[in-house]
């Protein structure tokens, strides 16, 4: 039985929190849709992708964006704000640069497309990697593998064993097969390097794609993706 402790206002509704939970915690419990990418339940909150960006604010302080799924809750009276318009355009600026880095990864056309983006304006490239970072956490604080990581920085950036080699530690386990988005069927709408399909959902729906009308909507009973998925 969960004791809540504080208050707050999530896109003007009054919904009770626990000490030390995430605003994406108590958003999710609500029902309250939040986007998320590099969140997994039962690991850690990572905040990589940004996603999850929301607007917090209280009294008089002016609102700043943080990540929810790694912003506790210690007080009462924050007020959050999951789709104003500062939210929406970041977040939007965020999924074109993923689809941008990699557009034939399925899960970063899908994120692009809900997020209502029609065209990316920077240069495309071919990565099949959206360097989340779910894959080194699963191996790291779930298996206690220690065999992947982080090397190089920037543009160069990529999930790699030590040294490139394969590492003692692996005890082929494949859990971060198991838990990567980019493993997921290719993406099927696109033919070359660059492209945008919107195949998966509709993009004159996106992002209001579910009959609630919440942003960027993500649920698994969404009849416009289950359409979708018939053709």
């Amino acid at each position: 039985m969960i004791i809540f402790d504080t208050s707050l206002i999530i896109d003007d509704i009054k919904v009770q929190g626990k000490k030390g939970e995430t605003i994406l915690e108590v958003a999710r419990r609500y029902g309250i849709n939040i986007p998320t990418l590099c969140f997994v339940e039962n690991l850690p909150p990572y905040g990589a992708c940004r996603l999850c960006v929301v607007e917090v604010s209280k009294g008089t302080r002016p609102p700043n964006l943080v990540a929810s799924c790694t912003y506790e809750i210690y007080e009462d009276g924050l007020v959050v704000n999951t789709k104003s318009e500062r939210v929406v355009k970041v977040r939007k600026m965020l999924a074109e640069l993923l689809v941008a880095s990699s557009p034939n990864v399925k899960i970063a056309q899908d994120i692009a497309a809900r997020c209502g983006i029609k065209e990316v304006r920077f240069k495309m490239g071919d990565n099949r990697c959206v360097l989340c970072g779910i894959c080194i956490r699963m191996c790291h604080e779930r298996m206690k593998g220690m065999a992947l990581g982080f090397v190089g920085r920037g543009i160069d950036r990529k999930v790699q064993m030590p040294f490139n080699k394969k590492s003692e530690d692996c005890i082929l386990c494949r859990g971060c097969e198991f838990v990567c988005p980019g493993m997921e069927i290719p993406c099927q709408g696109i033919n070359i390097p660059g492209q945008l399909c919107g195949r998966c959902l509709r993009m004159d729906d996106a992002p209001y794609c579910c009959t609630l009308g919440s942003f960027g909507c993500w649920c698994d009973h969404n009849p416009l993706a289950s359409d979708s998925k018939k053709t």
